[in-house]
């Protein structure tokens, strides 16, 4: 089948990577892609977010499968319009996408769905605003309405902060701003596959959003993930499934908006039980590169089916049994002020290890052909191992044959639960903290 893929980050090359590889798809195209997408697909730079650009793209190609990565063209519409032009296309409607673009929306759903959650307020003045921050108590949760390319969510035990973010939330996009109760335990991801009837879930990870070690600094669109989760119960995907993305499926259905795509649900293991920390609805980066370098089915058959309305016909996904680890190399400054430009060496260094590929995000190629760094986020490393820590040194292992100057990685990516130092019921103080909700990209 012929591919149109939409994106340019490491979540579409690995997205790429598995659609490429697999012997269904006869043609891939990336738009716009990036310099690792090159090398296995063709790049066209078109804007994703524009819906008449990416149908007359798809059109043009006559694409049997549109495949949007990030969240902004979601909900923009463009999978409205890929719809309307006749093509299938693996991922929701502007409508349905409200999950990840109002928090408020999405707390409306689960709470119709009997979907468990935080216990949350929706504020539209600075009163609710103050007077749910007294009911929650620290540490505080406070949740900008819609899309803030991650810097919308703050966690602190401190009311100051809390209440001037909150206070700044009132006066934008939608005026409304969440406050959450916090959820203590690790977190989880676990990527659901719908085609607005039927749920088929993927394998878990858990990802490391903070910029350093031992989940210190800011918030991030992510440092790192692996995949499986030998700590989670054996039982997870499908508690999900059945607890969470089946219900909420089964409302936007009802409500006459089908949830066609991916259902990222973001978890809390909690001493109370499984609790959703957020719902994204596309791929989420960076758990994707370490999920689907463990896929042994056919991604583009799974993709289609989902898009086309006969997940139920098709087989479950199969999983490798060796255990991925992804490492995330980020430019200096991130995620600040970031300083582009650096030049990346010892790529195919690090690919000659075994079982390790390196995956493209923020970098881009001068006229002399020089591959350097245009992002925040620059390169995913992804080893995979017959156990977490085989993994774990394999791809540290390769990151340390790259060279990037002032790069910023962190360097305890699954070092805990290859220690056995997570569990599904913890204290607040656990990796991978389910407070530190939303990213930047």
């Amino acid at each position: 089948m012929k591919i149109l893929l939409l994106g340019s980050g490491a979540r579409e090359h690995a997205l790429a990577r598995a659609l490429a590889r697999d012997p269904q798809t006869a043609e891939l195209v990336v738009a716009p892609g990036n310099p690792g997408t090159a090398a296995i697909a063709t790049n066209l730079n078109i804007d994703p977010s524009v819906p008449e650009e990416v149908v007359a793209l798809a059109t043009q190609m006559k694409a049997d499968l549109v495949v949007v990565g990030p969240e902004a063209p979601l909900v923009a519409g463009v999978a409205d319009a890929v719809r309307d032009a006749g093509i299938p296309c693996f991922g929701p409607g502007a409508e349905a996408a409200r999950l990840e673009g109002s928090k408020a929306f999405a707390k409306e759903i689960m709470t119709a769905a009997g979907v468990p959650t935080a216990e949350a307020a929706v504020c539209t003045t600075e009163a609710e605003l103050t007077a749910a921050l007294d009911r929650f108590g620290a540490p505080y949760v406070v949740k900008e309405d819609g899309l803030a390319a991650g810097k919308g969510v703050v966690v602190t035990d401190e009311r100051p902060v809390a209440l001037a973010h909150g206070r700044a939330c009132l006066t934008r996009g939608s005026g409304r701003v969440v406050v959450e109760d916090y959820l203590d335990g690790p977190e989880a991801s676990v990527f659901c596959v719908c085609d607005g009837a039927t749920v088929r879930p993927l394998a878990p990870a858990q990802d490391f959003k903070r910029l350093l070690n031992d989940d210190a600094g800011p918030n991030t669109g992510g440092m790192g993930a692996y995949s499986p989760l030998s700590w989670a119960p054996a039982d997870l995907t499908e508690q999900v499934v059945r607890e969470v993305a089946q219900p909420v499926v089964d409302e936007m259905a009802r409500r006459g908006t089908s949830f066609i795509g991916l259902l990222y649900c973001g978890l809390a293991l909690t001493s109370r039980g499984l609790r959703v920390v957020e719902f994204n609805v596309r791929f989420g980066d960076p758990e994707t590169q370490a999920v689907l370098a463990r896929l042994t089915s056919s991604l583009p058959e799974l993709l289609h089916a989902a898009a086309t309305g006969r997940l139920a016909e098709v087989p479950e996904p199969t999983w490798s049994e060796q255990c991925a680890v992804d490492v995330v190399i980020a430019a200096p400054g991130y995620p600040g002020t970031v300083t582009t430009g650096g030049t990346i060496t010892g790529i195919e260094a690090a690919e000659e290890l075994d079982d390790v590929h390196v995956l493209h995000a923020g970098t881009g190629n001068t006229e002399r052909g020089e591959l350097v760094a245009v992002g925040g986020r620059v390169l995913s490393v992804v080893a995979l191992g017959a156990s977490l820590e085989a993994a774990r040194e394999r791809a540290y292992e390769a990151v340390e044959r790259i060279d990037l100057e002032g790069a910023q990685y962190r360097t305890d990516i699954a070092q805990a639960a290859s220690e056995g130092r997570v569990s599904s019921v913890s204290s607040v103080s656990s990796v991978g903290s389910a407070a530190s909700a939303d990213r930047t990209e």
